[in-house]
């Protein structure tokens, strides 16, 4: 079995925790696969590759090893391949990774078959630009908000083509349900069972008694224009990433992403006793 292993060695205790990994695949019959840029940290991978989608297209899975952010990025990477993933823990609260940095034997799992995978849905955000258009898909949320001025913004909301709500806020949260206990659940949005077949729109200190969290269907297209003052700025950002600047009166369509991640599971811990345990009581 051949493993891509995509280390986060910025982060503290990656090096060692990758070593760590390394040995363990070894010991348990296993390849390991890294990018080219990773080789000057002295680990012992049986191949080194410089084209990071013909080294996902050779194995057979691939684990991150970082926080959520890290996860998160490498599972987007991994959908697009087609290729299961495990996150290692070594941020804090490693909400979607299989195994924390003391749980590495249980890594034989992969060698001997007895793991399984839970499939998640992305969501897809595209847009106008310049060069035509621009698409980007998002394993936790697509997040449009303001910028650093307290400005409100206006947002316009349809539904499958038709008109479905204006909201004056200061950004919409678009949540799948692995991101609905992120972002979207510090702004009031509801936790969603990780395999639902649904999104959210959660918005971001509406200027409303009434306004609320909606879920929709995996089939929903949301379309979202954004108004605001001429000092004003507009982002979309996908999964935490760069911000990319929106115009006034721009649109912006999210739905489903054609991609689904799959997420390794070596242990039956379900979902709501991880809740419990990384964010307290539900």
């Amino acid at each position: 079995m051949k493993i891509a292993l995509l280390p986060n060695l910025g982060k503290k205790n990656a090096p060692q925790c990758t070593q760590e990994i390394i040995t363990c695949l070894h010991t348990f019959g296993m390849q390991v696969w890294m990018r080219a840029a990773d080789r000057q940290q002295g680990f012992a991978a049986d191949c080194w590759q410089t084209d990071f989608y013909e080294m996902l297209a050779g194995c057979d899975a691939a684990i991150a090893v970082g926080g959520d952010g890290t996860i998160i990025h490498e599972a987007r990477h991994a959908a697009i391949a087609g290729l299961p993933i495990l996150g290692v823990n070594t941020g804090r609260l490693g909400f979607v990774a299989g195994l924390e940095t003391n749980e590495l034997h249980l890594l034989s799992g992969l060698a001997d078959g007895t793991y399984t995978v839970e499939n998640r849905i992305l969501l897809r955000a595209q847009f106008e630009t310049a060069a035509g258009v621009q698409q980007v898909d998002a394993l936790n949320d697509v997040v449009i908000a303001r910028g650093a001025l307290s400005k409100i913004i206006d947002f316009q909301v349809g539904l499958n083509g038709t008109e479905m709500a204006h909201y004056r806020a200061d950004g919409l949260i678009f949540a799948t349900p692995t991101g609905s206990t992120a972002y979207s659940l510090s702004a009031g949005g509801p936790v969603l069972d990780p395999v639902m077949r649904s999104f959210l729109l959660t918005p971001i200190c509406p200027h409303s008694l009434t306004s609320r969290p909606v879920v929709f269907s995996e089939d929903a297209c949301l379309t979202v224009r954004t108004f605001m003052n001429a000092d004003a700025k507009t982002y979309l950002t996908v999964d935490g990433d760069s911000a990319i600047p929106l115009q006034q009166g721009q649109q912006v369509s999210v739905s489903r992403s054609p991609y689904t991640a799959q997420l390794i599971k070596l242990k039956q811990n379900h979902f709501y006793k991880i809740l419990n345990q990384k964010l307290g009581s539900i």
